[in-house]
Order: structure tokens, then C-alpha cells, then sequence
């Protein structure tokens, strides 16, 4: 495992598998077990995706708001390291909590803090990739940090599996199984964070002297003035993955509770949706291999087509089978289109304020992934049909390759 890596590459590797975890339950057991909740409490099924989709938009609101700040604080000398283990702490408490929650209104409110300070942390990781390894190698490390992040995140989602089985079936209480599964995530993201929370040092860094956070403020200001007046590759790259993410972690975070939509069995969605982390171990991995050959422009666009057909084919969706092959096109592609994303932007930006550019990248990435979301809640409210609430999809990624391309051309 992870042969020609250094010591802290392997470390920042490591993360990717740990907080993964948590994103495979965000993908699977977190929307079911809302479901059931939901369903204690009376809701029908369009209710459901409507209220965790709204409650998925405020999570990325939010981190809208406080990411490109946290991210430019985090800039100033030995800021970066401390910040990130406070939002690791809280966000992991925030998981194991969602075991214990008694109604859907107070998980629905964890689960909203836990994300936040899930998707904070992934500014500060972000943008340490500047600090762990070298331009040249940007792509390979960002690649294999999702490969592995995928792969590695269904060893302990398969123990969670197999607890929530064991209370499906009615061998222990749910709530009992429930409750181990989010323990057994909360302990994985937590441990195998720790080489990288020791090995960890800041190389690139501001030096603000007194007034830190004013100064910081300043810098940002600076920065947003700068991206749209002169580093104009930079500023309609950032408009391109504000659309075409925000679709990818749309279907990613929606996957389970759409299929529940459609009626679904669990225990089918949630074999589907481990399969589809195989698929995307591998094609993450080829992927990473395939920038010795074509540039990331080329890539990332291939990336996009296959989620402009994964929309358009959800608009005649309606089996099983047909789930299974859109999960199977999502897993060719996800992981590939969020490291050749996050090592492109690392490549082009200035090293010493990394942490406040990825912080304007979460913005425009896991911070604003609320547009999408917000469609699917509202179309499936209008219409009733989560046919054409996917396929609406399709505009986000249509809008994303346009400013993708103008941005190649800069």
C-alpha cells in the first residue's frame, strides 16, 4: 500500500480514508435512518428528500459562509494545524452523536453541525496538499488520496453494514445497531487521522504580525478584487466547479435517498452504493495515471460527460438494474473528477495562501453545493417525480464545461 509515497504523504492519504467514512455514511445509513425517523413522525416520502435536502443546503450554506474565512486564517503562521483539529474533534463527536438522536428534528440539526465541520476540515486538508508534497506530483498524491479514501472507507462501513443488518432483521434492536454503527465510524475517522494530526507542519505561510484576523480579513478582500480583475484562469475555473461539483455532490449526497424514493429496497441500495466504491477506487487509480498523458482539462471534461448522461439517464429510471447502472457510471467517475479538480487548482494557485484559495474553493465546491440540492427538493415538491428532479441535474454540468473551457483558454 502506497508504495513511492513519503512519510507525510502517506499521512495526508490517510485522512482522505478517514473522512471518507463519513461521507460513505452521509451517502448511505445517515439518509435511511432519517427515513425512518421521517417515517415515525409520519412524513411521506417526497416530504423526506424535500426536508433532507434542505437540510443538506444549509450545511453547505454554511460552510459557504465560513470556509474562505477559516481558510485565510488559517494561512497565518500555526494557525493551520490547530484549526483543523478542532473541527476533526467537533465534526467526529457531531457523528457519534447521530447514533443517539430521539426525533428527525434534532438528528436532522447534528447532522448539519457534523457536516460542517466535516466539510471545514476538508478546506484545511485541502490545502495542505501544498505543504505535504510537490507541484509535479500534485495529481498522483490528490488521486491516490481519493482512491484510497474510497476503497479504504468500506472497511469500517462493512462492520456498520453489518450491525444495521443485524437490527433490519430484527436480531438486535436498531437503535442498539444504530448507535454502534456511528460509534464504529466516529472511532475510524478519528484514529486514522492521527498521523497526520503528528505529522503535520505548516511550510507555506503568511506572516500578518499583530491583528491576525483583521489582516486576514484584508487578504481575502484582496484576493476576491485580484481573481476577478487579473487572475481571470483562476476566477472562471472557480465559476465552472461551482457548477459542475455542486451536481456531483449533489447525487452523491442524494444517491440512497433517491433510490428510497423510487422505493427501493435498503439493503439493495446499500450493496449498490459499496460496489460503487470499488468502481471508484479503480477508476480514481487509472485516472491518476492517465495525467502522464492527456492534461487535466481533457480529463476533467470526460469527467463531466459521464455525469451529464447520469442525469439524463435518471429521467427513465425506474428499476433496480437501471439504479445499479448509474451508480456504476457515478463510481467510474467521482473520484477522478474531485482529485484532477483539487490538484489542478493547488497547481495553479500561489502556494503561501493556499489555505485561503481553498478556502474560496470550498466555496465554490463542498461549501455552495447547495444549488443542486435545493433543485432536486424544490422539482420533486413541484412535479412530484424524482425523474425529472435528477435530470435537472444535467443543467449544472452543461453550465460547468462552458466555464471550464473558458478557463482553459485563459
Amino acid at each position: 500500500m502506497f508504495k513511492n509515497f513519503n512519510k507525510l504523504e502517506k499521512a495526508w492519504i490517510l485522512y482522505d480514508i478517514g473522512n471518507s467514512a463519513f461521507t460513505m455514511m452521509v451517502s448511505t445509513i445517515i439518509p435511511l435512518w432519517f427515513n425512518a425517523l421521517a417515517n415515525n413522525a409520519g412524513m411521506s416520502d417526497s416530504e423526506y428528500l424535500a426536508y433532507w435536502s434542505y437540510g443538506t443546503s444549509i450545511a453547505t450554506i454554511l460552510v459557504a459562509l465560513i470556509g474562505p474565512v477559516f481558510g485565510t486564517i488559517a494561512d497565518n503562521k500555526g494557525f493551520k494545524k490547530p484549526m483543523f483539529m478542532t473541527v476533526l474533534i467537533i465534526g467526529v463527536v457531531g457523528c457519534a452523536l447521530l447514533g443517539v438522536a430521539p426525533n428527525w428534528i434534532l438528528y436532522l440539526i447534528t447532522y448539519v453541525i457534523a457536516k460542517v465541520c466535516y466539510q471545514s476540515s476538508l478546506v484545511f486538508y485541502d490545502s495542505m496538499l501544498t505543504d505535504v508534497t510537490v507541484p509535479e506530483r500534485m495529481d498522483l498524491v490528490s488521486s491516490q488520496g481519493y482512491a484510497w479514501g474510497y476503497i479504504g472507507s468500506c472497511i469500517p462501513f462493512l462492520g456498520a453494514l453489518i450491525f444495521y443488518a443485524l437490527g433490519m432483521y430484527n436480531i438486535l434492536p436498531m437503535q442498539i445497531c444504530i448507535t454502534i454503527d456511528f460509534l464504529i465510524i466516529a472511532a475510524w475517522w478519528l484514529g486514522v487521522s492521527v498521523p497526520l494530526v503528528k505529522q503535520y507542519k505548516q511550510k507555506y505561510y503568511v506572516e500578518s504580525g499583530a491583528g491576525k484576523i483583521k489582516a486576514s480579513f484584508q487578504r481575502l478582500g484582496r484576493t476576491l478584487v485580484r481573481l476577478a480583475k487579473k487572475e481571470k484562469k483562476i476566477f472562471f475555473f472557480l465559476i465552472g466547479f461551482f457548477f459542475y461539483i455542486d451536481g456531483v455532490y449533489t447525487i452523491i449526497d442524494e444517491a440512497v435517498a433517491i433510490g428510497r424514493s423510487f422505493g427501493f429496497g435498503d439493503m439493495i441500495l446499500l450493496v449498490v452504493l459499496l460496489l460503487t466504491q470499488v468502481v471508484a477506487f479503480a477508476f480514481a487509480t487509472l485516472f491518476g495515471k492517465l495525467t502522464e498523458k492527456y492534461d487535466n482539462f481533457t480529463l476533467i471534461s470526460v469527467c463531466i460527460a459521464g455525469y451529464t448522461f447520469v442525469a439524463f439517464f435518471a429521467l427513465t429510471m425506474h428499476a433496480v438494474w437501471q439504479f445499479g447502472v448509474m451508480a456504476f457510471v457515478v463510481g467510474m467517475f467521482q473520484g477522478a473528477i474531485q482529485a484532477l479538480s483539487r490538484s489542478y487548482f493547488a497547481q495553479i494557485i500561489p502556494a503561501d495562501n493556499s489555505g485561503e484559495y481553498f478556502g474560496l474553493y470550498d466555496i465554490c465546491g463542498k461549501g455552495a453545493a447547495f444549488m443542486g440540492t435545493m433543485m432536486v427538493g424544490v422539482t420533486v415538491q413541484l412535479t412530484n417525480s424524482v425523474n425529472i428532479a435528477v435530470g435537472t441535474l444535467a443543467i449544472l454540468f452543461i453550465a460547468g464545461y462552458f466555464f471550464l473551457r473558458k478557463s482553459a483558454k485563459m
